[in-house]
Order: C-alpha cells, then structure tokens, then sequence
C-alpha cells in the first residue's frame, strides 16, 4: 500500500506494536513508528496533555482535492505549539500522527493512544515531513498532534481532513 520513505531525526524509548502490515513492517525498518504500550489505558497512567489557544496543524504542500502523483511529499505544518519527539515530555509541545483512509478524529479517540496501522502512521522522531509511496487512488487524510505518550491533546490539535488522488 505505501511505505513512508523518510529518514529517522532522532530515536524513541517507546516501544513499537507491530501488526504485521508489510507497510508497518517498511514503517518501523525507518524508525518512523514509536508506540506507547496498548495495553495501558490513557486515562489510567496518562493525563490529558494540554494543548495551548489557537494550536493548529496542517498539511504545507497538500490541499483537499490536489491531484499528485507518487511518491507523495507531505509536508506538516504547526502553528502555536513546537515539535517534540516521541516520550519527551515539555509543554507545548507533540508529534505528527497521520491519519490514512479512516473516519476523522473524535471524541471517542480523545484521551485514547492513538494505534500504529495502515490508518494511522506515527512521526515519533519528531518528523515534520514524509514521502510515501501510495497506490493509485483517492485517500483521505488529516494530521493529529499526540504528545509524549501518543495521545491527542486536550483540546485535540488537528487539521481538516482533506482528499488526494494518486495517479
């Protein structure tokens, strides 16, 4: 399906979940997917991480209804909040999540570790950009700020979701 094709910035003490997708499999071999544990509950073990007035994120070089060709450039933007790898905690700060061909955040994702699939590729290094090799097609995608532990904040810092088509 795809395989994000961006060079690791710096490495996460969390540890990666592995489902056996071939494009996560691609996505770990270039140190892109840093997990919190599944198994432990948001609310249980990690407070919701404040996110600051008027924090946004969105998509630099994309826009809903581009047309493009593979392999696709992504280029995350943020305003109001800095970048900050995966497991460092400090205020104001997150990482990229990108969500792929899913329903866009909600209430329910709030307070929840955000999984590592096909749906849902994390830039733990603190990654502010990706080449992903996608098949020809339409996806949907929207950007998710998660702080240190992989949870969106509080309010959630997310784009708009947008459409591409892959030629």
């Amino acid at each position: 399906m795809f395989l994000p094709r961006s060079a690791p910035t710096s490495r996460s003490s969390a540890r990666p979940a592995a489902r056996g997708s071939t494009a996560l499999l691609g996505a770990l071999a270039f140190g892109l997917v840093a997990i919190a544990p599944a198994a432990a509950a948001a609310d249980d073990e990690y407070p919701l991480t404040p996110s600051p007035p008027g924090a946004a994120v969105y998509f630099v070089n994309l826009n809903d209804g581009d047309t493009v060709s593979a392999p696709v450039k992504v280029v995350f933007g943020l305003s109001g909040m800095g970048i900050a790898p995966a497991g460092i905690e400090q205020e104001a700060t997150g990482h990229h999540h990108l969500f792929l061909n899913r329903a866009p955040l909600n209430e329910a994702d709030v307070g929840e570790i955000i999984p590592g699939d096909e749906e849902h590729i994390h830039f733990g290094g603190g990654q502010t950009e990706a080449v992903l090799d996608l098949e020809p097609g339409a996806y949907t995608m929207q950007l998710v700020l998660g702080d240190a532990a992989h949870i969106p904040h509080e309010p959630p810092v997310a784009s708009d979701v947008i459409t591409i088509t892959v030629q």
